[in-house]
């Protein structure tokens, strides 16, 4: 009996001390916010800077390959971020025109900007045809800094 018991103590000491596999896995984000494949400008536009603030650069709407639409920000973009984020917008027109009440079927909010260079802001749902301007609106101090008229 005390054989057995001896022999039972081992075989769990033992089968304690195997080396387990493990497995990891690893989860991998994809950014939403980049474009598929390869980017198709279907309309571009040079920023007009507005009330001093330095904006500059260029807006480009358009496709990846997915068919998913983005606006990119690039030739330079620049802007003055001391207020913070700035909102873009696309339009039917160079002028910010809110209504918070109701809606304004002539403004798409697309996103926000933070920070200058080359960037994609992913248009979700697609904008219609119509829109054809781009409007950097800063909501921390009321004023746009600047539009692009699409072309």
């Amino acid at each position: 009996m005390r054989l057995l018991f001896i022999a039972l103590i081992a075989s769990i000491a033992f089968t304690s001390c195997k080396k387990e596999t493990e497995t990891i896995t690893e989860t991998v984000m994809v950014d939403g916010s980049q474009p598929v494949g390869t980017f198709t400008e279907m309309k571009s536009g040079t920023l007009v800077e507005q009330n001093a603030t330095g904006t500059t650069g260029m807006v480009k709407l358009g496709t990846d390959s997915e068919g998913t639409q983005f606006l990119k920000f690039t030739g330079g973009f620049n802007s003055n971020f001391g207020t913070g984020t700035l909102i873009a917008y696309l339009s039917t027109s160079s002028e910010y025109m809110a209504d918070p009440a109701n809606g304004n079927p002539d403004l798409k909010l697309v996103g926000p900007v933070t920070a200058a260079g080359d960037r994609y802001l992913k248009v979700s749902p697609a904008a219609g045809a119509q829109f054809d301007h781009v409007i950097l609106w800063c909501a921390s101090a009321g004023i746009p800094f600047g539009y692009a008229p699409l072309n």
